[in-house]
């Protein structure tokens, strides 16, 4: 098995990364200056508005939009008493019951550090948290919290033990948790003891900041896309790393003899006359990834349509027919788009409420190998995401963590003219519409004159197949209306300015 990372990076632009497998697009990352993300980020905040009804405040924390914190995620302490125990256990949080109002924790212009967990999305704010992480390669450190944990990932009960063995013989700092990372499997205790003490150095800088900036302010930013991913994606099975700028190829082999000085030597740089990506084939699986439609091996293809509230995936047979079995052709292609849809998860980064609609299938059997086939494949995404079982109808219904927007609400914007909608009115439809805006721009008293801008089609449609309208709203109301093509005019989108008798406009 052939694992490759690949990183291209044009400066002032952006930068991407991608992880291949066997030639195949497995995990890609971009981020440019305009988009940096802020997951990771800590920040010294300042209480805007507290909501008792959804039990939430609102915090300003210097980035423009205010950021949502929930009561559960308010650390205890905010709402213990002096000299009441305020730290918690990893993974055993205190319920909503046990934890008071948040309007008797939080008053408006109060300071809290937070997280930003989530970006925001559209017109919701970033998500925010009072529960600090710091991810180092081996260890996550979270401040004022009780209990050392290893990651669930780690399925092999010896190297668990180990793993144990080893965080009860380091010296770990009073009041924080500590949890092994996935990436720690196989590692020496030197290594945990190395970057133990590279993340007790950074929070005791981040505690001097808490300390000494005003809200808001910035405390801590997270490391740039290339070290996050080396430091959270990056492991002994991927054979290369290759990057096409001498810089970068620099920083990485530094950064690596810092973590793990033995994989150095993984680090190329590319100086082809060939861009990197293209040389890989990659781009043409990026310009496929913001297709609606996917083609599969055997003929049959997945549709995936977005949406705000949740992503719907249909799988539909095509033209595979091999077996005369209808059973066993929709098995045989609900298995493979089983693994395609796990896959186009995680490159496109998609989140939330995800619905995937597989072909029919009668036999019982065949519905749980294709949700086995689903959950083994979800196995390698490091999001962490909740199956439901399949139903009778070949329903899978799960939630997948979002981070960030995905990649197609970061790279694309809404389209001018159907708002996003994929669709836009006809100019009949329009038409009818504006005829009846005119009715009631055409019945005020004060309007003498009536100037209407419109797309082509629409004025051609209206000119054309609706001058008899017009002129008996002339007739009748005793008005001057004017129409006016307009090429910048979006489809959907009309403009009416009414005019009195000496040339004032008037309100409709």
């Amino acid at each position: 098995m052939s694992r490759e990372m690949l990183i291209n990076f044009a400066e002032a632009d952006e930068c991407r990364i991608a992880v291949v497998e066997n030639n195949s697009l497995e995990e890609l990352y971009i981020e440019r200056p305009s988009l940096a993300s802020h997951v990771g980020n800590i920040y010294k905040g300042k209480v805007v508005n507290v909501e008792p009804a959804i039990q939430a405040a609102f915090i300003d924390f210097g980035l423009g939009k205010n950021g949502f914190l929930h009561i559960s995620d308010l650390h205890p302490r905010y709402y213990m008493r002096k000299g009441q125990e305020y730290t918690e256990h990893i993974g055993k949080r205190k319920s909503l019951r046990e934890r008071p109002p948040i309007q008797q924790c939080l008053k408006k212009g109060q300071d809290v550090v937070v997280q930003v967990t989530k970006e925001g999305i559209n017109t919701k704010g970033p998500t925010l948290s009072t529960y600090l992480s710091l991810p180092g390669k081996y260890l996550v450190m979270m401040p004022w919290m009780h209990n050392l944990g290893v990651s669930q990932k780690i399925e092999d009960e010896q190297e668990r033990a180990r793993l144990r063995a080893i965080l009860d013989e380091v010296d770990i700092p009073e009041k924080a948790g500590f949890i092994l990372r996935t990436a720690s499997a196989g590692c020496s205790k030197r290594d945990v003891q190395k970057d133990l003490g590279y993340i007790s150095r950074l929070f005791k800088a981040i505690q001097k900041r808490m300390d000494a900036v005003a809200a808001p302010a910035e405390i801590y930013r997270e490391s740039d896309l290339v070290i996050r991913v080396i430091r959270d994606i990056f492991n002994p099975n991927i054979g290369r790393i290759i990057c096409d700028s001498e810089t970068v190829a620099k920083k990485v082999r530094d950064f690596l003899g810092i973590i793990q000085p033995r994989l150095r030597k993984r680090v190329t740089y590319y100086d082809g006359k060939i861009p990197l990506f293209h040389k890989y084939k990659i781009e043409d699986e990026i310009s496929k990834m913001h297709s609606k439609r996917v083609e599969l091996k055997s003929g049959g293809s997945i549709i995936i349509e977005q949406t705000e509230a949740l992503v719907a995936i249909d799988v539909n047979s095509g033209k595979y027919r091999k077996h005369e079995n209808a059973e066993q052709t929709a098995l045989k292609i609900n298995v493979e788009a089983a693994k395609e849809i796990t896959r186009q998860l995680k490159i496109r980064d998609m989140g939330g409420l995800i619905i995937c609609d597989f072909i029919d299938m009668r036999d019982s059997k065949n519905r749980r190998e294709v949700e086995k086939v689903f959950r083994n494949a979800l196995r390698d995404d490091r999001a962490r995401s909740r199956i439901l079982k399949i139903s009778a109808f070949g329903i899978i219904e799960m939630t997948r963590q979002r981070i960030r927007p995905s990649l197609q609400l970061s790279t694309y914007l809404k389209c001018p003219y159907c708002l996003g909608a994929g669709m836009v009115k006809s100019p009949e439809s329009a038409a009818i519409e504006i005829i009846r805006m005119l009715n009631v721009a055409a019945a005020k008293s004060e309007v003498k004159r009536i100037e209407l801008s419109v797309p082509p089609a629409v004025a051609d449609f209206l000119l054309n197949k609706r001058r008899a309208a017009i002129a008996k709203i002339e007739t009748s109301e005793h008005k001057y209306i004017i129409v006016r093509p307009d090429s910048t005019c979006p489809a959907e989108q009309y403009n009416i300015v009414c005019f009195d008798e000496r040339e004032g406009i008037v309100k409709v």
